[in-house]
């Protein structure tokens, strides 16, 4: 399939491409539809943690002893459920803030493992954009050597002959670059986003210990 001119267009260059470089491009474009996918999905369900993120910090700060406090989300659920689970774990040993300690590092624990789930995806994204430049220049390589065998071969060595070739061979590594580039911005934008999301969680965490001293002191009061 030529273009006009008669100079192959994609589709005709993907043709006229030997084994090898078909094979690195329906990889790479495999790889750029799959980004896309984990791009999509991750970028709904960060907007959608971060709103929960700030409800949960404005419905602890409306509480300052935490009693009746709802949770938003998974993680937000998670963290009040392990706060609540170890301030009752109390043997009467710790201090106040031996207790508030232990009880903070169970709500970080559990904030981990949660947060751990959101980034599922991620590794995708940073090894497709780490190795897909690579596995292009793999394929544009091959090309060029198929390319200049035949060139030799032919004892042709006129633009006519080689052009097809040589475009044949870098448009493996035009494709690796559509796959590596919006991998690449894609996974440093959601990181960022997920560290951010990760140290309001941390400050919701350090609230709800404030909360929970602050519920004790106040039931020490009344006994």
């Amino acid at each position: 399939m030529l273009a006009d001119g008669g100079v192959p267009g994609p589709w005709g260059l993907f043709l006229q491409a030997g084994p090898i470089v078909k094979g690195v491009m329906i990889l790479l474009l495999a790889a750029s539809v799959i980004c896309w996918a984990v791009i999509l999905d991750k970028t709904v369900r960060v907007l959608r943690v971060g709103r929960l993120a700030t409800a949960f910090g404005s419905a602890v700060r409306a509480n300052p002893t935490v009693h009746g406090v709802q949770a938003s989300g998974e993680i937000g659920t998670a963290i009040l459920a392990a706060g609540t689970r170890a301030w009752k774990e109390d043997d009467g040993s710790e201090s106040r803030a031996e207790r508030r300690d232990r009880v903070e590092r169970a709500m970080r624990v559990a904030m981990g493992e949660e947060m751990k789930k959101l980034e599922g995806g991620l590794i995708f994204l940073a090894t497709v954009g780490s190795t897909a430049p690579f596995v292009g220049l793999f394929g544009t390589v091959w090309g060029i050597i198929n390319a200049f065998t035949a060139i030799a071969a032919s004892k042709d060595t006129s633009l006519a002959v080689v052009a097809p070739g040589i475009a044949e061979a870098l448009s493996a590594t035009a494709l690796g670059l559509v796959a590596a580039i919006p991998a690449v911005m894609a996974y440093n934008k959601l990181a960022s986003a997920l560290g951010n999301i990760a140290h309001r969680f941390n400050i919701v965490i350090s609230e709800l210990g404030d909360g929970f001293a602050r519920r004790r002191a106040l039931q020490g009061a009344a006994e």
